[in-house]
Parts: structure tokens; C-alpha cells; sequence
């Protein structure tokens, strides 16, 4: 039997247009082989007209034009074809299937592979394993294998050789050119070329397709109409959500939201998850925002964390700010390094850095200080460098463990020069350079205690307070006062002070004890005198009474009126 394309090869000679067959028409798609009565005929081209005329009965006659079989069944081995010049080259590559016009028309040892619809898998030759429905689906397929197309012209125009995509929608791969893509939805990856790996689910209007410009980019994921719409070269991306990571052109981010990470163009090893997570980031890498419209406005910032709906949402330039609890940091625009942990936890700082805030509305009215701790307290306007924990009239106790040393009861706590509270030690273990105070402690006679009241921002009730003036201390002995960052005197060692007051009673008693064993021996001498007199007193008297009872006794003269 002769079909039209070997009458074409073996009558070159005539010079006749009689069959054609593998023209391509408007718009890229295969014509079917011309017959000599076919439009656009020219008859003046053939040499002879009785040669000719016998020619063209044999070509059109109908033993001429049949294919051995007919293409409207089973061939061995286990192929099937329904529709003109399908299967066409009729080569024996086993378990084909080809229902359409032309359908896997140029296949020649390519096996296992099914076609459905006019020119689908039109020009694969040795692929194996692929799946195309739709008309020109994988037309352009030489030799990839292991790919499944489904909608017109999905994977239809340059895949050629690439393997194991997967195109379902209209257009969907439409370009691609390379291997392990998988696109679903109208014009899903339709830009890909050279792309490897990737994954894009996304069907809606013209234009609004997942990855639609993605050229060079591999291993990215979208999901969603307009997800990663503009992706060109980066690579390990994912997009989930309608305009997420639209713009994007860079590596490593995730974004899950409407327009998460939207407007992102360079900035890598973002994560957005969320409406309008990041949406106006371009170049800011290393963010994660997780709530919507977190990170909303941050373009340019790198390092920042944001948890919670509008947490960090006016953040442009700023950088390492961690905001977890809704509206957390929420007007913070280029500040760096502040942690906000609870709702509006420093929601009205714009500028200040290094600050931390802990607690529902922590921190809330700072605006532009920094270095500021804030712990269930809402902090003083534009403050810097002060720690607040708790809030007056709130917190009536506190209990800290953890203090150095071994818990007394009463026991004084003290703040070491780097910052550590504990109770001072007393042991000889920890000291050196041991001697007594002597006249040393004599300095606190020279001290001149007062009366006072402190000023309002340290006291606002202004109570009677009694002590001692720092700075006269200090001319007195500087050894009694600590000073502050700048050297001045900034508060006395009331401790020192006790200890020299307690040398000098101490000295007194000594004193006084020597005084009083030396009045003890006074009165024992005059106890002994005393005693020695009353001897002396009783001897006497006994003399005198002896001497008196000695003496002879004269008569008594008679007692006359006369």
C-alpha cells in the first residue's frame, strides 16, 4: 500500500505539489497533508496531463490513500488510533493510544504514551510515558517522557526534551522547556523556559496566572491567581495566596496571604503568612511576619520578627525589632533592635531602639526613647534608659529569688559594681588587708546630720527625710561616698557610716568599762579606809572608856540649902 507521504518522497522528480504533508498553518499548528483538489491547487505545475491524469487516479483512489490498516483501530504492538493521521508513522513503539487528527503523528519507537486531540504530542518521536489532552497539547514533545498536559496547548510550543512536567489548564507550561514542572490553571508557568522544579496551582483572568513570567526559576511553589506573577530568576519560593509574592525575583521567601510579600522584588529568606503580610517589602530579607498586615510597610528593614495582626505594620527601615501580640510595635518605622511582647506592647514608639516591653500596653507611651525596659508598666514619653517593672497601686509586693548570697531574713540588699543585687558578705574568706579602725572612724564627728525633703520627681508627697549631704561627706572622708557615672558624689555608704559609728562606741565603752573597774577599786580602797577608821574609831573609844573607868571617884559634896 502507498500512503500520501511516500508518494511525496518517491516522485520528487514530477515536481508536484499532489501531497503535502506536515505544512504548518496560521498560528504554529500542523495542516493536514493537501490533495491535488485541495484550495490553492496549481495544476500548470505538472509536466504531462495523460501521465498526470494517471497519476492522480491512482493517488486519490482509495487503495493509493489507505494506510495499512486504517487509522480507526487496533495495531500491533497494542497501539490504538482514532482520527486522520493519527499515529501516522505507524513505527512499532508499543502501547500507544492516539485519538484525535494527527495525534502523536511523528512517533516512532515512543511507547506507553496517549494522545487526545488534534495534533497532541504532534511531533514526539522516542517519548515515552507522556499523557496529552487538549488540542496541541505537548505538541512540540520530541523526546521528554514521563509528561502529562491537559487544556490547549498546555506544554504545547518548546517542550521538547524536558521530562516529568505536569501541565493542566490552557496555555499552563506553555513555553517550558525543562523538566519536573508542574503547572495547573490557565496559563499557569506559561513563561517558564528554563526553570526546574517548580509548582504552580493558580486559573483565573488573563494575565493572572501563578508564575506567568517565571523564565529561569526553579524549585518554586504557587498557589494562587497572580502568585509569583513576575518571578523570573529566583528559585526555592513559595507562593500561596492571590498577588503573593508577585513582583518577587529573589530566593527563599514564603508567603501564605492575599498579597503577602506583594510588592518584594530582591529581598530574600522572607516569610510572610498573612493579608498584606510584608506587602510593601522589596529588598528587606531575613523578616518574618506572621498576622495580617504585619510588617505591612516595611521595605527595606532586615532581622525583624512580627507576630500578630499590624504587629511592626509602619515599619520601613528598621531592622532586628521583634513585635509578638496585635498592634505590637505597630508604629515603629525605623527604629532597631526593640522586643514588644504583648497586645500594643510599645505600639506608639516610632523611632527608639533597644527597648523592651513586656505585657499587655507595655511600654505604650513611649514614643522616641530607647534603651528602656518596660515590664507590665507603660513607660513616660521619650524617656531613655530606665527600667520600669510592675505599676503603682497595681503590684502592692515583690519577691525576686535568685538574689546572691544566702537568703536572711531582713538581711540588707546591696548592687554590685556590675549591676548584681545580693547581700554584702562578711566572711574573712572574702576579705583582705584586715586591721582595726582605730582612730579612723573619728571622721563621723565632723559629720553634720540634716534634715531635708527630696525633689518632686523623686518625691512627689515630699516627706521629712533625715540624713547626711553626700558632698559635705565627701570633704569630710571621700572613702563614705559612692559616685556616680561622672565621677560627682552621688549617695552616701550609710553602712561605712554605722560601722565607724559603732568603732567609736565601742571605743567610748572601752572607756567607760576602764573607768568603771577604776571607780570599783576606789570604792573598795574607801570601803577598806572606811573600815579601817571605824577599827580606829572603836579602839579609841575603848581607850576612853577604859581611862575614864580608871580614874578615882571624889565625893559628892552635900547638897545644903544653906
Amino acid at each position: 500500500m502507498i500512503n500520501p507521504m511516500q508518494l511525496v518522497q518517491g516522485n520528487a522528480d514530477l515536481e508536484t505539489d499532489a501531497v503535502v504533508a506536515g505544512g504548518r498553518g496560521p498560528g504554529g499548528t500542523a495542516e493536514q497533508p493537501t490533495e491535488v483538489n485541495a484550495p490553492g491547487y496549481n495544476s500548470a505545475r505538472l509536466p504531462g496531463a495523460v501521465l498526470l491524469s494517471a497519476f492522480v487516479l491512482l493517488a486519490l483512489s482509495p487503495v493509493a490513500r489507505a494506510v495499512s490498516p486504517a487509522p480507526d483501530g487496533g495495531y500491533d504492538p497494542f497501539n490504538t488510533a482514532e482520527g486522520e493521521f493519527a499515529l501516522h508513522e505507524l513505527l512499532p513503539g508499543p502501547a500507544n493510544t492516539a485519538l484525535g487528527a494527527s495525534a502523536l503523528y511523528s512517533t516512532t519507537t515512543g511507547n506507553v504514551n496517549t494522545a487526545t486531540g488534534s495534533a497532541a504530542l504532534f511531533e514526539n518521536t522516542t517519548g515515552s510515558k507522556n499523557t496529552a489532552s487538549g488540542q496541541n497539547a505537548l505538541k512540540s514533545n520530541t523526546t521528554g517522557s514521563n509528561n502529562t498536559a491537559t487544556g490547549h496547548v498546555a506544554l504545547g510550543n518548546e517542550n521538547t526534551t524536558g521530562s516529568a512536567n505536569t501541565a493542566t489548564g490552557r496555555w499552563a507550561l506553555l513555553f517550558n522547556s525543562t523538566s519536573n514542572n508542574t503547572a495547573t490553571g490557565y496559563g499557569a508557568l506559561q513563561g517558564s523556559r528554563t526553570g526546574t522544579s517548580n509548582t504552580a496551582d493558580g486559573a483565573n483572568a488573563l494575565y493572572e496566572d501563578a508564575i506567568f513570567e517565571d523564565h529561569t526559576g526553579s524549585r518554586n511553589v504557587a498557589i494562587g491567581s497572580s502568585a509569583l506573577y513576575s518571578n523570573s530568576s529566583g528559585g526555592d519560593n513559595t507562593a500561596t495566596g492571590v498577588n503573593a509574592l508577585y513582583f518577587n525575583k529573589a530566593n527563599y521567601n514564603t508567603a501564605t496571604g492575599y498579597q503577602a510579600l506583594e510588592s518584594n522584588t530582591t529581598g530574600s529568606n522572607n516569610t510572610a503568612h498573612g493579608l498584606n503580610a510584608l506587602n510593601a517589602n522589596t529588598s528587606g530579607s531575613y523578616n518574618t511576619a506572621n498576622g495580617a498586615s504585619a510588617l505591612f510597610s516595611n521595605t527595606i528593614g532586615t532581622d525583624n520578627t512580627a507576630e500578630g495582626e499590624l504587629a511592626l505594620y509602619q515599619n520601613t527601615t528598621g531592622s532586628a525589632d521583634t513585635a509578638l501580640g496585635q498592634a505590637a510595635l505597630t508604629n515603629n518605622t525605623s527604629g532597631f533592635q526593640n522586643t514588644a511582647l504583648g497586645t500594643l506592647a510599645a505600639s506608639n514608639l516610632s523611632t527608639g531602639s533597644n527597648n523592651v516591653a513586656v505585657g499587655f500596653e507595655a511600654g505604650m507611651n513611649l514614643t522616641t526613647g530607647s534603651n528602656n525596659i518596660d515590664i507590665g508598666n507603660r513607660g513616660v514619653a521619650a524617656e531613655s534608659g530606665i527600667i520600669r517593672i510592675g505599676t503603682a497601686a497595681t503590684q502592692t509586693a515583690t519577691f525576686i529569688a535568685g538574689i546572691n548570697g544566702v537568703p536572711v531574713s531582713g538581711a540588707q540588699v546591696t548592687v554590685s559594681s556590675t549591676g548584681q543585687l545580693g547581700t554584702r558578705p562578711s566572711s574573712a574568706r572574702f576579705k583582705e588587708k584586715i586591721k582595726p579602725m582605730d582612730k579612723a572612724s573619728e571622721a563621723i564627728f565632723a559629720l553634720e546630720p540634716v534634715t531635708f525633703q527630696y525633689k518632686h520627681q523623686l518625691d512627689s508627697e515630699g516627706a521629712p527625710q533625715f540624713g547626711l549631704v553626700a558632698e559635705e561627706v565627701a570633704e569630710v572622708d571621700p572613702d563614705l561616698v559612692t559616685r556616680d557615672e561622672q565621677g560627682k558624689p552621688y549617695t552616701v555608704r550609710y553602712d561605712a557610716v554605722n560601722a565607724m559609728l559603732l568603732n567609736e562606741f565601742l571605743k567610748k565603752h572601752r572607756k567607760g568599762e576602764e573607768q568603771a573597774c577604776r571607780l570599783e577599786k576606789l570604792e573598795s580602797r574607801i570601803t577598806q579606809l572606811k573600815s579601817l577608821l571605824s577599827q580606829r574609831d572603836a579602839e579609841i573609844q575603848a581607850v576612853t572608856d577604859n581611862q575614864i573607868a580608871a580614874r578615882p571617884t571624889a565625893p559628892k559634896p552635900s547638897l545644903s540649902p544653906y
